[in-house]
């Protein structure tokens, strides 16, 4: 039964690895110009309708009263999007002369390079009792991307405004009319989106699996596993030594913000991304796999560090009331 109700919860980890074993056995479905014509309902329709949803479901009003904390959403961005895919590429210098699979490592600049999700970094910054960081836009994350991808920059950019920006903004506009009735039954959007990116994670193995020449040794595997873990970790650390200092001026609510919105990579936004930089390229999985990894490794990592994030919090916010004079 526990088994089961687990299994329930994590529906969406299942999912990804049901949608690579369903490539595996019968690539030739979602290949392009297959039964599923992924050049067409995976490139404009999924990938619109996880925006569209994403415009439904995103509430700026809570996101306008968040520019309060301008401070802290500045130091999740520099660190997100300037700090991290910087350290990523000394780091991917070093591993460069080492015989890990170079699309591998080439997928791990590009998990560099992606921003905090909505859902992950969010649920774990309230499970503690923290603040919320915000998500950084896609047109600045193809600033890191567009450099290393074959197709050009006015494709990417006119892909990215039909797939991602208008839909966003379509999103927005029908949510303002309709905003008491989405408050009232409160649509699965999260499941919605996850569905549909479960189609995508499918149809980009099925193009790998059909490609006879395309090799995934196990040892680059095991060792973009512990790179990962290790990457996470440090950052944790590092975010929390950062944010803790005597003149950081951040809470302790802050720093639980800032410890996962800074580490935490959003797939739901990646692997859309991905498909559009790197349309028709014949490592697109390869290069998606670092970040396949990372989604569930931050998703564990959080939970396991979430009691104690949570302990320590509670004790510094004692120890900041008790030290407060009395008037």
């Amino acid at each position: 039964m526990r088994l089961l109700e687990r299994l329930r919860k994590e529906w969406f980890m299942v999912g990804i690895v049901l949608a690579i074993a369903g490539a595996k056995l019968e690539p030739s479905i979602g290949v392009n110009g297959g039964p599923l014509k992924p050049e067409i309902t995976v490139s404009y329709i999924a990938v619109a309708t996880i925006f569209f949803n994403s415009g439904l479901s995103l509430k700026t009003e809570e996101l306008t009263s968040a520019l309060v904390h301008i401070r802290l959403h500045l130091f999740i961005q520099i660190f997100t999007l300037a700090f991290f895919p910087a350290a990523i590429w000394l780091f991917l210098q070093l591993l460069s002369i080492t015989p890990i699979n170079e699309w591998l490592l080439k997928g791990l600049q590009t998990v560099g390079c992606m921003p905090p999700p909505v859902s992950s970094a969010v649920i774990l910054t309230k499970a503690v009792g923290g603040n919320e960081g915000i998500v950084i836009t896609p047109l600045l994350l193809l600033l890191f991307l567009g450099s290393s991808s074959s197709v050009p920059f006015t494709s990417i950019f006119s892909q990215l405004s039909v797939t991602v920006v208008v839909p966003l903004i379509i999103g927005q506009i029908v949510r303002r009319y309709i905003k008491d009735w989405l408050e009232r039954t409160k649509p699965p959007f999260g499941a919605i989106s996850s569905s549909v990116l479960l189609m995508i994670i499918y149809t980009t193995f099925c193009g790998t699996f059909s490609n006879p020449n395309i090799d995934l040794d196990k040892f680059s595997l095991v060792v973009i596993l512990f790179i990962i873990f290790s990457i996470q970790l440090g950052f944790m650390l590092l975010t929390f030594i950062f944010s803790t200092r005597n003149n950081s001026g951040f809470t302790p609510a802050d720093t639980v913000a800032i410890i996962f919105c800074s580490t935490h990579k959003s797939l739901t936004l990646g692997i859309p991304m991905l498909k559009i930089v790197f349309a028709g390229h014949e490592h697109l999985s390869l290069i998606s796999v670092p970040l396949l990894i990372y989604h569930p490794v931050q998703i564990l990592l959080g939970s396991v560090l979430v009691p104690t994030i949570k302990s320590w919090m509670v004790s510094r916010q004692k120890g900041v009331k008790l030290t407060r004079p009395i008037v």
